[in-house]
């Protein structure tokens, strides 16, 4: 069955709506997880580097988890699985209200919420695309500031209800928020399928179809065609032989099932025949799949720019990710007095990461800026800042960098653009996956790193060095990749002039 054209609005607007706040809803406690890190640090008194796993898992997690969730969205259906998420994502909350120490966290509250925040992405975006079309940019994007607006408005919520609650209804209450991501998938009606379906075709019909990759439908009609005539020519040697040429109809009741008996076991063996020859094929295409796959891999790595994208967005998460989640204590580390916090840091780098995604998108879209290097320039500029952490003394020099490290942060929106620019639209859905996967490595190592770092030193500035230095390698090693290769792979070689020949006629003389 063929789902009906988007309709590029209508109902798409409210799909729009619920995932916006279903972004909200899921991700707004995971990334303002700064405010609760100080929480546990407190109260479990582990090390820094060990008790950043909590937040690190509950980013990392969804991103290393994206195949099995777009196998589960595919299967299931949005709506099903934004239910079952909501489900896992509040439970995850609720039940990390009674950890008794950090390691009953890295399960409640890293893998499970964390889980559940992929599985909802994955089926928010989905929804989404197909519901639109050609306002596809426009709908992801408004779907995309859920998470940095719940970002913004989390940090200072779960403060406040953490001085009125304690730690414990902090998690409860905020994990009953959660609960309305139930109501929001409610909304996620499918989009219909054509009301004239293609007729079925049967089991057999199909078969040829299905592996045609091999060219064996003649073999596969060959089997059965020699089965058919083992068939028959035994069912009449044994009417022949038994019965005396005698008409089947005119057998008594006794011989009939006595034939049937007989003719079962011919039956069985055909059927088991062919679905043997059946298993077989199957085996043949999921290994030629494989071997499909792991040749396009290898096929992608061999592209430069490609491979220092990879280095590149890994090294990113390694350094860039550990902000959003240790600024708050980085202000602590700094002896800033809590009586000049206007707002949390990381509130600001949450507003801040919003209007960076939506300004970026629109340079994104100029013909005369190129969106590779507008990207070189983020992670350059963020690397910086990084690296300036450690010279912030004050509450106002960390708003500035807190600001500057959540509007680049905000590079996310053009990074598809950079992949579809490095190997083309046709191999876009394989290379995101593999740099997703990669980056929810990074995003999983990262703030356990830049922890682990203080643990050591006892302050942030080596830290932040590290995490600095990072994010300027990887930005340097993809500028100097793309500086002779950029568009090599899509350019346009033009095509040889066709050759002109004169000829002359012979003179007379």
């Amino acid at each position: 069955m063929e789902l009906k054209k988007s309709p590029d609005g209508g109902w798409g607007w409210v799909i729009v709506l619920v995932s916006f706040f279903t972004q909200f809803l899921c991700y707004g406690s995971p990334l303002a997880v700064g405010v609760l890190y100080i929480e546990w640090l407190d109260a479990f008194g582990e090390g820094k580097g060990k008790t950043a796993w909590v937040g690190s898992l509950a980013s990392g997690v969804g991103l290393l988890a994206s195949p099995v969730c777009s196998l589960c969205v595919s299967s299931f259906g949005a709506r099903a699985v934004t239910i079952f998420s909501g489900f896992l994502v509040a439970g995850g909350l609720m039940l990390s209200s009674f950890a008794p120490n950090v390691y009953f966290l890295f399960f409640s509250y890293g893998i499970v919420v964390g889980l559940g925040c992929g599985l909802l992405y994955t089926a928010t975006v989905t929804i989404t695309c197909q519901y639109f079309d050609s306002r596809r940019g426009l709908a992801l994007g408004l779907i995309s500031t859920g998470s940095s607006v719940g970002l913004f408005v989390y940090a200072p919520l779960q403060r406040m209800l953490i001085e009125f609650y304690g730690l414990d209804g902090c998690l409860l209450i905020v994990g009953a928020l959660a609960l309305n991501i139930l109501a929001c998938g409610s909304l996620m009606r499918p989009l219909q399928t054509s009301d004239c379906p293609l007729p079925e075709k049967t089991a057999l019909e199909n078969v040829p179809d299905r592996y045609s990759l091999y060219n064996e439908k003649e073999n596969l009609e060959e089997n059965i065609h020699i089965l058919d005539k083992s068939h028959g020519s035994e069912g009449k040697g044994k009417d022949a032989s038994a019965y005396g040429g005698w008409r089947q109809e005119n057998l008594p009741q006794k011989n009939l099932m006595t034939v049937a008996h007989t003719r079962e076991p011919e039956t069985y063996r055909k059927k088991v025949a062919e679905h043997t020859y059946v298993c077989k094929q199957l085996a043949k295409r999921k290994w030629q799949l494989y071997k499909n796959y792991c040749g396009a891999t290898v096929s992608l790595f061999r592209n430069k720019v490609f491979s220092a994208l990879f280095i590149a967005i890994f090294l990113f998460d390694i350094g860039g990710f550990p902000p959003s989640l240790l600024m708050e204590d980085v202000a602590r580390s700094s002896n800033v007095k809590k009586e000049e916090f206007g707002m949390p840091l990381v509130s600001i780098i949450g507003i801040m990461t919003a209007v960076g995604k939506v300004l970026l998108g629109i340079l994104a879209d100029f013909k005369w800026i190129n969106t590779l290097y507008l990207y070189v320039a983020t992670l350059i500029i963020m690397g910086l800042a990084l690296c300036a952490i450690p010279f912030a003394k004050t509450y106002v020099t960390l708003v500035i960098l807190s600001g500057i490290l959540g509007f680049f942060t905000g590079n996310w929106s053009i990074f598809p653009y950079v992949t579809t620019k490095t190997v083309g639209i046709e191999k876009l859905a394989h290379a995101y996956g593999i740099l997703m996967f990669f980056a929810g490595v990074g995003s999983s190592l990262g703030p356990p790193i830049i922890g682990w770092f203080y643990d050591w030193t006892q302050t942030y500035d080596f830290a932040f060095y590290f995490s600095g230095f990072c994010v300027l390698v990887g930005g340097f090693i993809l500028l100097l990749a793309a500086l002779p290769r950029w568009d090599m792979g899509n350019k346009q070689f033009p095509k040889p002039t066709p050759r002109t020949f004169l000829y002359k006629v012979a003179s007379n003389v």
